[in-house]
């Protein structure tokens, strides 16, 4: 009965985040996706190009590195994206900082897709036990917002290039904040990813070795699958589906696809957590699990929570309570490279 209950709360919940949305067309739009890529004009060229992008382990290194123009006031920090679009917002990142007494380790927050408010109850709690919390905003979130948006419809849509380049670009601002840290003198540095949040932090410390610690909430590896099947996309796969089918979009979206990343996932010096809703709706379980299976199959060893709740429902007890324990045990291991020394 309990469960049930859940269900239709998370229902109700996937309702009310569909209110006010508006589908969006399909486009290619490769040219945002891979720079300096002629215009082409079918999904094949798309996909051939994205084939490359996944073989390129360069694609997610920044390659204008630049450690300047951060700014840092009453616990904020601000510093240029170093991929510009034409929302002039959203090539100004913002960070909450909420500091310990500590520079011992620090936590990243990347907040889930069209999040509406930072996670000051976790910052609080995690910063009164010696750990920083770093709470950036991923593209088109928050201070970064479209102008007359009030969904973060640019980060994840129809637009197959446009949506390669918001996670990359989120990619690249994770990176770039990761070095400014270091530079600052903080040590351990691990990253927790929420949902959409999840790919992010999952693709920044595959390819930052300075991250020693990734714990990924509600994932999964396939992005293109999570769209097509997940309750929270449907509007997404209204405008997906009459011009693109599944195979094809895997492709397209191969270079957000963290199976394709699982070996550097599983690198010796990095340590994984993963928590799971069996009931969820908007990832579905059966995606997760074929995540977990291609990180196990490649040597890593992730620890995994699963939870007998919806994916909306993880925020209520006595699941976030749940979940924060385990997150907070998991931030108390010693890291891998720590326990060999």
């Amino acid at each position: 009965m309990y469960h049930s209950w859940l269900d239709r709360w998370d229902e109700q919940r996937a309702r009310r985040g569909e209110e006010g949305k508006k589908p969006t067309d399909f486009a290619l739009d490769a040219e945002r996706a891979f720079p300096g890529a002629k215009k082409i004009k079918s999904i094949e060229e798309f996909c051939a190009l994205a084939d490359q992008a996944v073989a390129d382990p360069a694609f997610f290194d920044d390659p204008n590195v630049s450690d300047q123009g951060f700014e840092r006031l009453d616990g904020w920090l601000k510093f240029p994206s170093d991929i510009s679009t034409d929302i002039e917002q959203n090539n100004v990142v913002s960070a909450k900082i909420t500091e310990s007494r500590s520079f011992d380790q620090t936590l990243v927050i990347f907040h889930h897709w069209n999040a509406s408010s930072r996670n000051r109850q976790i910052a609080n709690f995690f910063s009164q036990r010696g750990i920083t919390v770093v709470e950036i905003a991923m593209p088109y979130h928050f201070e970064r917002s479209r102008p007359g948006s009030v969904h973060a419809d640019y980060m994840l849509s129809p637009n197959l290039g446009r949506t390669i380049q918001s996670v990359r670009q989120a990619v690249f601002d994770g990176r770039k904040l990761i070095r400014w840290l270091k530079i600052e003198g903080y040590r351990e540095i691990s990253v927790l990813g929420m949902s959409l949040g999840s790919w992010v932090a999952g693709m920044v410390a595959a390819h930052d070795s300075a991250v020693s610690k990734a714990s990924l909430f509600l994932t999964a590896g396939s992005l293109a699958d999570m769209v097509w099947t997940g309750r929270a996309t449907r509007l997404i796969r209204d405008s997906l589906e009459p011009e693109i089918e599944l195979t094809d979009l895997r492709r397209a979206w191969g270079p957000l696809n963290l199976e394709n990343y699982a070996h550097s996932l599983a690198r010796p010096d990095l340590d994984l957590h993963v928590v799971l809703a069996k009931r969820d709706k908007v990832v579905l379980p059966e995606l997760s699990e074929r995540f977990m299976q291609r990180l196990k199959d490649a040597g890593a060893r992730p620890n995994i929570l699963k939870l007998n709740c919806g994916h909306y429902s993880l925020a209520m007890p006595p699941y976030i309570l749940l979940a924060g324990l385990s997150l907070k045990r998991f931030l108390s291991r010693a890291v891998k490279s720590a326990r060999r020394a």
